[in-house]
């Protein structure tokens, strides 16, 4: 979601220096604040340690702090590029869920501060009961609950393209999100720059994945009918002899 639907660094860094204001310590860059997302909140926390020497003592504290913030961090966030009118356009024909690293109760805020919200039939946070990505489990649930169909995901970073391959589903990948590694190093089925290209790219994806469905249930069909042929093979001189003789009256 960070990254991806809206950009949310401002707000994250903001949620970061407040915590760190509480134990007296210089506040983290714009810069540093991208490079710690994607993760979730406990590890965005443990970096934002590392990265100020802070005793690993006070990562409890910390994190309590941070997300005590967390949920009223949306006055810098925004939607990323031409994302509501593309989000109306698929929302038309395909159910939309989230899975997402952030915690569920300020995912929640900032989708219904953005106007975003209506658009999801499900979200699921960093905090689910399953696990935080790249673990593919929130990602399958999400699905889930989705509805049925192909899950196609959608990502900004080398969290969600390993989450999109252990899950084994497409993924399309943002590229002016908060990647850390260039694009050509991060697996994909496609990758976009706006927003405006991925109703094309997921038509491409469902029209390939017809084209394997069909694929296979003719491939199916073919070995049905040649299993079928084997019950008319020729039959053997033994059986065409025993077929010569008169039978029993």
């Amino acid at each position: 979601m960070d990254g991806t639907l809206i950009d949310s660094a401002k707000d994250i860094q903001w949620v970061a220096n407040t915590a760190l204001s509480k134990i007296g310590v210089a506040p983290i860059s714009y810069e540093e604040a991208v490079s710690f997302i994607g993760e979730g909140a406990p590890l965005f926390v443990k970096k934002m340690i590392t990265a100020r020497s802070v005793e690993t003592s006070q990562h409890d504290f910390l994190l309590e702090q941070f997300l005590k913030f967390y949920e009223e961090a949306v006055q810098f966030s925004k939607p990323n590029d031409t994302v509501v009118t593309v989000l109306e356009m698929l929302k038309a024909n395909h159910d939309l869920g989230i899975c997402t690293n952030k915690p569920l109760r300020p995912a929640l805020k900032i989708l219904k501060h953005l106007k975003l919200d209506h658009f999801f039939k499900c979200v699921t946070g960093g905090d689910n009961p399953f696990a935080r990505k790249p673990d593919p489990r929130p990602l399958l649930k999400t699905s889930e609950s989705v509805g049925d169909g192909l899950c196609i995901y959608v990502g900004d970073s080398e969290v969600d393209a390993e989450t999109a391959k252990r899950a084994e589903v497409p993924f399309l990948l943002f590229s002016e999100g908060y990647r850390k590694t260039p694009v050509e190093q991060i697996p994909h089925t496609f990758q976009f720059s706006c927003f405006k290209e991925l109703p094309e790219l997921i038509e491409k994806i469902l029209e390939e994945s017809s084209k394997k469905v069909l694929f296979l249930l003719f491939k199916r069909m073919v070995i049905h009918i040649q299993d079928s042929c084997l019950l008319y093979t020729s039959p053997s001189p033994r059986d065409v002899e025993e077929s010569r003789m008169p039978s029993s009256a």
